[in-house]
């Protein structure tokens, strides 16, 4: 069939035929500027891929084993490991904090690491791994909730926090952690959609290489569909206006069919939506309870510190300060950003997303289309001050002499991180077009 040939960017529906050689090029949506994912020929060779995986995979388990860092101070000395710093957070009645903790920066990069190497090692030799589909679906959906890299950077902030304070010394597993933190960068950029084509092929036995070529910055000339697949009511055609539905999982394109309610994917058997049920509904209930924990995210203290000479709680803004007044302005600047100025622009931006799809406006839909992506892309560093309260708490715990707890704020605060993600994964991007093409059929 002809529509077997086309590929629906995932974020505004529009649809293009499918390229014939994209290799060393990236495709973009000529309409909204979003990577087109599914397309095969991008990313490292499947050999790189895997390789890189395997030795992340050790790091991974390096990185866990040994100290992040070590704090000496009077003759103590106290070490931060990261299961430390969740057992640390479990045992101080913080256990929702230290889900939090375990499922970002540990259960969910294993989860990838493992899963990903059991179906791209099978690939490499030929062979289709039992439950591929399944075991696909799994990475895509664990793959935005992983997030090492943002307990990286809380690592360099706890650390200059601790200079002051004691003698900081840099264990095994921070350099483990930052070298795992650039090979993951390299696997997440691998498109893990591309590989149903793979499937496809080693299903139907053809003798045709799995090799993939190396990713460049340029972009892929796409054509829009022509002819047949217009509509003469507009000059985008979408899948939606041309009676066909996309995959979100394996990008696959079908003919919709309109008695069946839950239509799956003939491919992945991934449940089909036009647009996603009442996401309005479900993306302005989540930011409204992430707005009303926003209060008490910033007023309550996020720690509690208790030594010989008092005791003292830290919110995030006093956090912020002390790095301002101590001269570590650029810490001070990030701190705030990712802490304050992030979540804020989250809720903004949705909130705006929301409105406007409920009125169906037409304003500036390409503008609104960026500031969803930018939304998607620094939401998860939000999670920076949880990782930082994590690991100072693990690491100032010297009995009467200093002891650190973490304070109800953490909770609040790493609540509205998630709510937040779950709100930006709530919300279908495809709204914002829609109300374009109603504007413009409309007599």
């Amino acid at each position: 069939m002809e529509y077997q040939k086309l590929i629906a960017c995932h974020e505004c529906d529009l649809l293009f035929r499918k390229p014939s050689g994209v290799r060393r090029l990236v495709a973009c949506c000529s309409r909204c500027g979003a990577r087109l994912k599914g397309i095969h020929g991008v990313g490292l060779p499947l050999d790189g891929i895997c390789a890189v995986t395997l030795a992340a995979l050790i790091t991974f388990f390096i990185a866990q084993a040994f100290p992040v860092i070590e704090l000496k101070a009077n003759g103590m000395v106290s070490e931060a490991t990261l299961f430390g710093a969740v057992r640390s957070l479990w045992t101080g009645h913080m256990r929702l904090v230290a889900m939090m903790v375990f499922c970002s920066a540990i259960l969910f990069p294993l989860i990838e690491l493992l899963v990903f190497l059991y179906v791209l090692v099978p690939l490499r030799i030929g062979k289709l791994p039992p439950h591929f589909n399944r075991m696909l679906r799994v990475v895509q959906l664990v793959r935005p909730w992983g997030m090492v890299e943002v307990f990286m950077l809380g690592v360099l902030i706890t650390i200059v926090k601790m200079v002051s304070l004691a003698q900081v010394i840099p264990g095994t597993g921070l350099f483990a952690f930052g070298a795992l933190t650039l090979m993951l960068g390299v696997v997440a950029a691998f498109d893990a959609a591309g590989l149903w084509r793979i499937r496809d092929e080693l299903k139907l036995r053809r003798p045709r290489g799995v090799r993939w070529a190396r990713v460049s910055h340029r972009r892929a000339g796409l054509r829009r569909v022509s002819g047949a697949q217009k509509t003469a009511s507009t000059a985008h055609p979408t899948a939606q206006r041309a009676g066909l539905i996309a995959c979100h999982t394996c990008g696959l394109v079908l003919k919709r069919i309109r008695h069946q309610p839950h239509q799956h994917c003939s491919r992945c058997e991934s449940v089909l939506h036009e647009r996603h049920p009442h996401s309005v509904t479900r993306t302005l209930s989540l930011l409204l309870a992430a707005a009303l924990l926003y209060v008490p995210a910033n007023l309550l203290p996020i720690m509690h510190a208790s030594s010989l000479g008092g005791s003292e709680d830290d919110t995030i803004l006093g956090g912020v300060a002390y790095f301002w007044t101590s001269g570590d302005w650029p810490l001070a600047v990030i701190v705030f950003v990712a802490s304050v100025v992030v979540p804020m622009l989250k809720l903004a931006v949705l909130t705006l997303q929301t409105v406007a799809a409920c009125r169906r406006s037409a304003w500036l839909p390409l503008e609104r289309a960026r500031l969803y992506r930018l939304v998607e892309r620094v939401g998860r560093w939000s999670m920076l001050d949880v990782f930082v309260v994590a690991l100072t708490v693990t690491l100032v715990h010297f009995g009467s002499f200093a002891v650190i707890t973490a304070g109800p704020g953490a909770l609040a605060f790493g609540a509205v991180v998630i709510l937040t993600m779950l709100a930006s994964h709530q919300f279908d991007p495809r709204l914002i077009w829609d109300n374009i093409h109603s504007r413009k059929t409309s007599p």
